[in-house]
């Protein structure tokens, strides 16, 4: 398997020389050499680690230019540099291993801070929280009606000129009214205890270059849509600048991951601990039901609550996804 064949090579390249490989500069070399003793402390300028935590540079694997060893921004500039080059290296297994004739050329590339960060959280969320996962369709028509409306009424405000609400914002808006009328979901787990929220606080999950990004629309049970939607595209754009702050990404109570726009019909997302639920919601699609008057063709969008059962029980995600659905089938009572 695809898996499988990951891990073969892995161990490939730990134990077997490689018949080609990139040169090593001698400032890597010197790096190298001057690798710092385990638990050592590391000196380093304010905009170093500025620069270090933002190109996802590790100060401990650098030796300092400035004075008494210190690392300076030059530092971390190179060390990023000579990164690069090596990420670029396309490494050949070696002819004599005996594996070797059944995998290709291959290249490797170093991992981000960011991307370290997530596969560490989300690895120890599918091992130590247990998961269950609970899906309905959603009929979208008379939410895609009232945002055509109202997005038609911004269109007609000069002062919101470019303004747009999406399908995005009612999804947020409904799941931190959910989070309200069902407050068991709205809540994290603590090992001895269950602290339940009085507030949604909602994570958005935005996919960037550097990586995936979880800005999160605090209060968003107290604000209407034109702020959720102006909130969500302040904090959306940000994180595709890496201009995001850790107070931008701290904290939450519930996490949206949307990939409608992909195309994507269903999915189940990992719970963002300590959160005790994860909504992952696919693309509206047309489909013909039966009624009473005969056969119609609506529109219907499929969501997935995914949640840390220590917290959430069966029934009470169910209650979530039907006071979910209630919102969006009936956008109205989202005023109430």
């Amino acid at each position: 398997s695809a898996d499988a064949s990951a891990e073969v090579v892995g161990g490939l390249r730990a134990s077997a020389p490689m018949a080609s490989s990139a040169p090593v500069s001698s400032a890597s070399r010197a790096a190298m050499m001057g690798a710092r003793r385990e638990g050592e402390r590391v000196f380093a300028s304010p905009l170093a680690r500025r620069l270090a935590a933002d190109r996802g540079v590790r100060l401990e694997n650098i030796r300092g230019s400035g004075p008494n060893g210190r690392i300076i921004a030059d530092d971390v500039e190179h060390a990023r540099t000579e990164d690069h080059a090596g990420a670029a290296a396309v490494r050949t297994v070696v002819e004599e291993h005996p594996l070797s004739k059944f995998f290709p050329e291959f290249e490797d590339t170093s991992v981000s801070a960011i991307k370290r960060v997530t596969a560490q959280r989300l690895t120890e969320s599918k091992q130590q929280v247990p998961h269950f996962y609970l899906t309905v369709d959603i009929r979208m028509d008379k939410c895609m009606d009232i945002r055509q409306t109202l997005n038609k009424q911004i269109a007609d405000d000069k002062s919101a000129a470019g303004a747009k609400i999406s399908v995005n914002d009612f999804i947020v808006k409904a799941s931190a009214k959910s989070l309200l009328a069902v407050p068991d979901v709205n809540a994290s787990w603590l090992g001895d205890k269950i602290r339940k929220y009085k507030k949604a606080d909602i994570s958005v999950a935005v996919q960037t270059e550097r990586g995936l990004m979880v800005p999160i629309v605090r209060s968003a049970c107290c604000l209407g849509l034109k702020s959720i939607s102006s909130e969500v595209k302040a904090l959306a754009g940000r994180a595709r600048e890496g201009s995001l702050t850790p107070q931008d990404m701290t904290g939450g109570t519930f996490t949206i991951s949307n990939l409608g726009m992909f195309g994507v019909k269903s999915f189940a997302a990992i719970v963002n601990p300590p959160q005790a639920a994860i909504l992952a919601v696919g693309g509206a699609r047309k489909e013909v039901v039966k009624t009473d008057a005969g056969y119609e063709e609506v529109l219907v969008m499929s969501a997935t609550l995914s949640c840390d059962h220590r917290v959430v029980d069966g029934a009470v995600g169910a209650q979530w996804l039907a006071a979910f659905k209630g919102y969006l089938e009936d956008p109205m009572t989202m005023l109430l």
